[in-house]
């Protein structure tokens, strides 16, 4: 009898299963750089305050928006996504303040975020690629260009 639970999409359930792990840190990853851009977007203060405080939007929406497309990946490899705070704080590799930091500071520290995506992701591709799996390459590749930019465009404004 088949499970018609478990997906049949040409890839091995041992690399379905090290995608998933792999994503499911990018996704823990992701959500806590959301929640951080957005309390720095509730809380930027200064000069800047309203370039920054637009920007910050800006990129906590892309992420919001993000977060749902990685969790849906790692659903339609056939694995439960992580969705709470408990399960991300375990597996994200991003640091959060304790306090509210300078404008200045919240750059620097969102910078330094979103280059630990990036180096997430950069560590799940090679698995995603050995294993033919290009929907998930491509959404990886996708989430690395974005991350590389937004880091460019935050220490730009260092």
């Amino acid at each position: 009898m088949v499970d018609v639970h478990t997906p049949n999409l040409g890839i091995s359930e041992e690399a379905r299963s090290q995608i998933a792990n792999g994503l499911s840190k990018l996704l823990a990853d992701s959500y806590t750089l959301y929640l951080l851009t957005h309390n720095f977007h509730w809380n930027v203060t200064g000069p800047s305050f309203r370039d920054l405080h637009l920007l910050f939007e800006e990129q906590y929406t892309e992420l919001a928006n993000a977060v749902d497309e990685i969790a849906e990946r790692i659903r339609t490899l056939g694995f439960p996504a992580p969705g709470t705070f408990k399960a991300f704080a375990k597996l994200s590799s991003i640091e959060q303040p304790d306090d509210v930091p300078a404008a200045q500071d919240m750059l620097r520290i969102l910078a330094e975020a979103n280059e630990s995506v990036v180096r997430i992701a950069r560590s799940v591709l090679p698995i995603a690629q050995d294993a033919n799996d290009e929907s998930s390459a491509g959404l990886i590749s996708d989430r690395m260009r974005l991350h590389e930019k937004n880091t460019w465009m935050l220490r730009s404004m260092l």
